[in-house]
């Protein structure tokens, strides 16, 4: 038997809105983080994160 997550929605947004925003949103975040830009971004954005928590870790 499979469990099913459970959704955290705490907002007034009826949760089929949600999920109707997501599956529009959905295909163009993916090809841009498919797309050289994107890869290239979140490359940058991970460099980054790696210097911050290296910064947070030497205090």
């Amino acid at each position: 038997m499979s469990r099913q997550k459970k959704l955290v929605n705490e907002t007034n947004i009826p949760q089929h809105a949600i999920e109707r925003i997501a599956r529009v949103l959905l295909p163009d975040i993916r090809a841009f983080y498919e797309s050289e830009e994107g890869q290239r971004e979140f490359a940058e954005w991970k460099a980054s994160q790696q210097k911050k928590r290296a910064k947070d870790l030497e205090r």
